[in-house]
Order: structure tokens, then C-alpha cells, then sequence
């Protein structure tokens, strides 16, 4: 077995497109509409499903937001360079909600950005990803 994806509902499906192509450098993998249920699904991600996991964008057609909840936490990505990565972001027009720094008990380096709809998501140093708190 092996993870494949993670669903985020989203409410403007081009927008988050933008989002995670643009800014964070995903790829659009596929994207197909469902008329009959009203839904359309796209897929992002670093590569091939069939090499790692991707993010599946769900549009529920007429749904513009969506109550986060209190039990989602975050995504994880791995970067070479979170400084930079950070300043990437902030230039297209990311928000990035907590600049980078060691992470709460540990020296694992980590920083916060918020997608459109206001998912977040966890930056991670290359160097540090897998490590826990460092």
C-alpha cells in the first residue's frame, strides 16, 4: 500500500490551479468533470502519480468556500531552500503565514503558507524532512 492523495475541496478550482502551479511549482497532472454529480477534480502534484503522492482539487460546482473544520492540520512539502522558497512565494502573491524558523521544541527549520481557500500548508528543509523535531 502506499499514499496516493489528498482531497481539498476548494471553492474557485481555477484559482487553486493558479495557486499550486504558480506558485508553488506543482504540475497539472490531469482534470476531468463529473456533469451528472457537478463536481470537477483536478490533480497537482511534483510528478507522476505513479512515483508519489498528489493533491486531488475538488470543485463542487455552485460551492465557493467551505468551513475548514478544527481537525485538519496541514500538507508538507519538502524544499531545497525555505528561505527562498518563502520569498518565491511572497513574490507571486503567496501568503506566507509564518516565516521560517525552528519548529516549536526541536531546530527542524519550517515555515507556514495558506492557499486560496485557506488550507495550510508546511514547509519543510530538504536537510530535515523526515527527521521530526530535529
Amino acid at each position: 500500500m502506499r499514499v496516493l492523495h489528498t482531497m481539498l475541496r476548494v471553492g474557485d478550482l481555477d484559482r487553486s490551479i493558479a495557486f499550486y502551479t504558480d506558485v508553488l511549482g506543482m504540475q497539472l497532472i490531469r482534470k476531468s468533470e463529473n456533469p451528472e454529480y457537478k463536481y470537477t477534480l483536478a490533480f497537482v502534484g511534483y510528478g507522476d502519480e505513479s512515483q508519489g503522492a498528489v493533491i486531488e482539487l475538488t470543485y463542487n460546482w455552485g460551492q465557493s468556500d467551505y468551513d475548514l473544520g478544527n481537525a485538519y492540520g496541514h500538507i508538507a512539502l519538502e524544499t531545497d531552500d525555505i528561505y527562498a522558497t518563502c520569498d518565491a512565494i511572497k513574490a507571486k502573491g503567496g501568503q506566507v503565514t509564518r516565516e521560517p524558523g525552528p519548529v516549536k521544541g526541536g531546530t527542524t527549520i519550517i515555515a507556514f503558507v495558506k492557499d486560496p481557500d485557506g488550507y495550510s500548508i508546511e514547509l519543510i528543509n530538504k536537510k530535515d524532512a523526515g527527521k521530526g523535531l530535529g
